[in-house]
């Protein structure tokens, strides 16, 4: 039989975060913001709404029995030592860039753990903060995490965006930045066209003097 869909479900905790994520084909579906208290369900505006009723409750309880056994699995593992991922980051535009017009930049993240990272976005080295989101993290097939951060903005000439992460694998900040490429017209044609034109004329008068000598000489 043919696997058609990966549905996915996810609950962690720790002594200061929580986790609950319902996912499905590597896509996030919905998850719990705990500091909010409600779940949140980050679709495109084309995709078909819908609804997981009583999500947001479950998640909570699940957050109660996640942390019990976390005390125990702790005791019983002799509490071991945190295996440490470092984070690699990536920044793009969700669309093909045109100055002034409205786009999505993404930071995406991965490779890393644990959870969490600190995602911080900056244009001409000002913090942003308005419009900026945050993904939770997603598994990926070694059990490191990826995640995405996206920031609304409209490009313009000579700006420059930066995408920091900070992750207790980094030494220091990671940093990526990006900054809108602006394509010169090309002047190839135009040369060429002056110059086809500019030998034309050259010839039009060598031809008029010749023509005006053979006359006289007629």
């Amino acid at each position: 039989h043919k696997v058609l869909h990966i549905d996915l479900v996810i609950t962690g905790c720790s002594d200061s975060d929580g986790l609950n994520m319902y996912g499905l084909d590597g896509e996030e579906m919905w998850y719990a913001d705990f500091n909010k208290g409600e779940g949140v369900m980050p679709l495109p505006p084309f995709a078909d709404p819908f609804t997981y009723p009583g999500a947001y409750e479950g998640a909570v309880g699940n957050q109660g029995i996640c942390k019990a056994n976390l005390a125990t699995c702790i005791k019983a593992y002799k509490n071991p030592e945190e295996k440490i991922a470092p984070p690699h980051s990536s920044i793009y535009p969700r669309d093909d860039v045109d100055l002034g017009v409205e786009n999505t930049l993404i930071c995406h993240v991965s490779g890393f753990h644990p959870a969490p990272v600190r995602v911080r976005w900056t244009r001409n080295n000002q913090n942003l903060t308005e419009g900026v989101r945050l993904s939770t993290p997603y598994p990926n097939a070694d059990f490191t995490l990826n995640q995405f951060s996206s920031l609304p903005f409209t490009p313009e000439e000579g700006d420059i965006y930066g995408c920091t992460v900070e992750h207790k694998g980094l030494a220091e900040p990671l940093t990526r930045i990006w900054e809108p490429e602006v394509i010169q017209p090309s002047v190839g044609p135009a040369v060429f066209c002056g110059v086809g034109l500019t030998l034309g004329l050259l010839g039009v008068a060598a031809g008029t003097f010749f023509l005006i000598k053979g006359n006289q000489c007629n």
